[in-house]
């Protein structure tokens, strides 16, 4: 079986800039004031915990884009 892809989000923190929270524990890994960098740092977390996904969301909270690392989930077959 294979193992559950972790997934990271990228979201505003109020005041103090952007942070990432693994969704599976609902927990902040990560913390910057810039987005981009940010970005940059948990995309290289995301990269060393194959499988795994990074969803960025824009200042208001939407969804923006999402990268993901390994092996995407197999395509649907009917």
């Amino acid at each position: 079986m294979a193992k559950n892809r972790t997934v990271y989000h990228v979201l505003p923190n109020g005041e103090k800039g952007w942070k990432a929270e693994d969704t599976g524990s609902k927990k902040v890994v990560l913390e910057n004031d810039t987005k981009a960098e940010l970005v940059k740092k948990i995309k290289e977390k995301a990269r060393k915990e194959e499988p795994s996904q990074v969803v960025v969301h824009k200042k208001d909270g939407t969804f923006e884009y999402e990268s993901t690392y390994g092996d995407d989930p197999a395509a649907f077959k009917s």
